[in-house]
């Protein structure tokens, strides 16, 4: 739902700016972004247990609003290739079987994401756009949840993940110097693995759907 209302503020933007000068082979585009990150975090695979998990466990990690930066590179006048940069702060609790256990704790994620986008509409108007690309989730300094520093764990790792990212957004030219405000959203796409250990040995270990949908909006300035 969150989605569809942005989609349709992006639309209403876009009806009521005129069109100005667009981006063109060579140009660099820098975005200074608000960005919401909504993850699933489901478990999709128990491959260790050594603790007994209680029947229906699953996972959830929770929703962040964080500032991201972008930059952007013409190929050609209408593809680009883009880069973002920021870091995301999550914690994932027990659902089902263990509703409300904190099992993860401020799990600081760094989404390294390279995606190939190709812009429509006229040169000079607004520009709509589409991509994708890789991406690697690098995990850092993630620590046991209280619920499972409870039970005996003593430290707590996900392991760093490649995936792939599904992106389309808009640009609204502002005037002709440059100025744009921008709408992004991206899907992405991966499996990473999660370790709880008890002292040296490792007591339960897990795959999940992470997928987080990543929503952004802000201004962009051309160079």
């Amino acid at each position: 739902m969150k989605c569809r209302y942005f989609s349709l503020a992006a639309l209403a933007v876009a009806l009521a700016v005129p069109g100005q000068a667009a981006a063109k082979s060579g140009d660099i585009r820098f975005k200074l972004l608000a960005t919401y990150v909504v993850p699933d975090g489901k478990i999709d695979d128990v491959k260790l247990d050594l603790i007994g998990l209680p029947a229906g466990t699953q996972t959830k990690a929770d929703d962040n609003v964080v500032p991201t930066v972008a930059i952007e590179y013409f190929v050609a006048d209408n593809i680009s290739l883009e880069t973002i940069a920021g870091v995301t702060q999550h914690d994932v609790v027990g659902r089902g079987g263990l509703a409300g256990a904190g099992l993860v704790s401020d799990a600081n994620i760094v989404p390294a994401t390279l995606t190939l986008k190709y812009h429509f509409g006229k040169q000079g108007g607004i520009q709509p756009y589409v991509g994708a690309g890789p991406s690697y989730f690098i995990f850092i300094d993630e620590k046991p949840g209280a619920t499972a520093v409870a039970l005996g764990a003593t430290r707590q790792k996900m392991n760093d993940t490649l995936g792939f990212a599904l992106q389309a957004g808009i640009d609204v030219p502002v005037n002709d110097r440059g100025l744009a405000v921008t709408f992004d959203a991206k899907r992405y796409f991966l499996r990473p693995t999660a370790r709880w250990f008890a002292g040296p040995t490792e007591v339960l270990r897990t795959r999940h759907k992470l997928d987080p949908w990543v929503v952004s909006a802000g201004a962009a300035f051309r160079f």
